[in-house]
């Protein structure tokens, strides 16, 4: 599988990426056995970026992730986790954290932190969590509401960690386009990792982030290619960003379901194929939690898509007039292998 740059780093991430929130038993649980399964599927598939956060799972994404990964060469893998909420025993809390989207017990605490200490913390934590004594990449997690501290605080902080080496690359990981642009123009990060705002149901990215990035040469990796399954499966019940899709959306995406079937071609494979027209793009990352779906995953990018699908979705009005798709000659991009 072909590994794209990210930045200036030395970090390189292959075309397909492991999501681990779903082995930290996002919204049902995943039982250990099940979670190294899938890590050791996708390592068969060729994948060597793995993504994780201490959000997930509060802490159990980290770790299962660290455990399927333990005896593998350790230069052959990328790593990503997040930092930005610091986990914090809650002791006789009882309950579970489904509030947060976790099936797990609610052990623990998230507590908002973009200081240089809570950065330094969050990584050291991390660390141990993981069983290493690096991290590739690291990105500053959903910072909407923080976005000062972030710029001010974690992302100097992170800057020297890069410059000590404990850190290959740094970057920040959020569901909306616009302040991610802020820190591709104001910061020296060397990606942005972008859910559910670059898809085929979803350009909001291509309005300012991804041109900014090609610009200033960071890279990107897209999250939510699927919009949380509507691209996966349009059906009634299908949800988008994880709410029950709109009619209209569904109506879209069947839609675009009808004319992938025509030239014979997966929904699922055109929606990871998709992103790979912008020269920004790096990686799309896919949210796993068996064997099967990193299979699936993995096929489904080496799917053949043809020319003409695209060119079939713009004439309908399905993708906007401009919007750049695989093999467009106006950025040289080609098909991944």
């Amino acid at each position: 599988m072909r590994r794209h740059g990210l930045g200036h780093s030395a970090v390189a991430v292959t075309e397909l990426a492991f999501g681990a929130a779903a082995i930290g038993n996002l919204f049902t649980p995943v039982g250990d056995a099940q979670a190294e399964e899938a890590v050791d599927a996708a390592w068969q598939a060729g994948i060597r970026y793995f993504d994780t956060a201490p959000h997930y799972g509060l802490g159990l994404s980290e770790h299962r992730l660290g455990e399927a990964l333990r005896g593998r060469p350790r230069a052959e893998y990328v790593l990503s986790t997040k930092v930005g909420r610091i986990l914090e025993p809650a002791p006789g809390a009882g309950g579970d954290d489904l509030a947060d989207g976790f099936a797990v017990p609610a052990t623990h605490r998230r507590r908002w932190d973009f200081s240089a200490a809570g950065v330094r913390r969050s990584i050291e934590e991390s660390l141990a969590r993981l069983d290493l004594d690096r991290i590739d990449i690291v990105y500053l997690h959903d910072p909407d509401d923080h976005a000062e501290q972030a710029l001010d605080q974690a992302y100097p902080e992170l800057h020297r960690l890069r410059d000590e080496g404990v850190l290959g690359a740094i970057g920040v990981g959020m569901n909306q386009a616009e302040l991610p642009a802020r820190f591709v123009r104001e910061t020296d990060i060397d990606v942005v990792l972008l859910a559910g705002r670059y898809s085929l149901l979803d350009q909001r990215g291509l309005a300012e982030l991804l041109p900014v990035a090609a610009e200033r040469g960071v890279g990107l990796v897209v999250g939510g290619v699927f919009n949380s399954g509507l691209l996966a499966d349009p059906a009634p019940g299908a949800t988008f960003d994880y709410a029950a899709a709109p009619a209209e959306l569904l109506a879209r995406a069947l839609r675009l379901k009808a004319v992938c079937e025509r030239h014979g071609v997966p929904l699922r494979a055109a929606a990871l194929r998709f992103p790979f027209g912008h020269p920004a793009v790096a990686s799309v990352l896919v949210g796993l939690r068996s064997a099967g779906q990193a299979e699936d995953a993995a096929a489904m990018l080496r799917h053949p898509v043809p020319d003409v699908l695209w060119e079939e979705l713009t004439d309908q009005g399905l993708l906007p007039a401009g919007v750049p798709t695989p093999l467009d000659p106006r950025n040289g991009t080609e098909e991944p292998s």
